[in-house]
């Protein structure tokens, strides 16, 4: 008698999953993501995102737990690009409110030119203008564990071949209670 057994094969890019809000939420990223230790001691968890041609610089995505309101996240994050024709990074950027796994979700996205602090925005230091850079954002506002902060910047044509990922890995943000 021959025994037919079904085989998983998981693959070494599968999507890694991450929790915020004190393991209360749980995100999958996109498969090849590679988690990487954070650059700063602020931010929780940290992927890093193979460029893509001609990109020659990775994407980066970041949680972390912070303070201040949402409007002012939002317009310091729109101070950290300006666009080449002298117009307002606020109004060519979308933003988007969703209700996911019973929280309150701020979705950003705004390209043009990013003034990257190596550091950290707290650091200090020099920035260097990135051209033609993206990031999107999702502000997760929990009902007691407070803001969670996801950021997803880099190249705008990395950031772009990996845009529906980034937006499936916060729409299906799960709770784990």
């Amino acid at each position: 008698m021959l025994f037919i057994m079904p085989v998983h094969v998981v693959l070494a890019d599968a999507a890694a999953e991450f929790t915020v809000a004190n393991g209360e939420l749980s995100l999958a990223a996109p498969a090849g993501w590679k988690q990487v230790q954070p650059r700063s001691r602020i931010v929780e968890t940290e992927f890093a995102i193979e460029p893509v041609k001609p990109d020659d610089q990775p994407g980066r995505m970041t949680s972390m737990g912070a303070g201040g309101s949402i409007e002012a996240n939002i317009d310091r994050w729109y101070g950290q690009f300006s666009q080449p024709d002298g117009s307002s990074t606020k109004d060519k950027a979308a933003l988007k409110t969703l209700r996911i796994a019973g929280c309150k979700v701020t979705c950003v996205d705004v390209s043009g030119t990013f003034k990257d602090m190596p550091g950290g925005p707290f650091a200090g230091g020099q920035s260097i203008d990135r051209l033609n850079y993206r990031m999107m954002a999702a502000i997760i506002e929990t009902p007691d564990k407070g803001n969670y902060f996801i950021k997803f910047y880099g190249p705008a044509t990395t950031v772009e071949a990996s845009a529906d990922g980034f937006q499936k890995m916060i729409e299906g943000m799960v709770s784990t209670n």
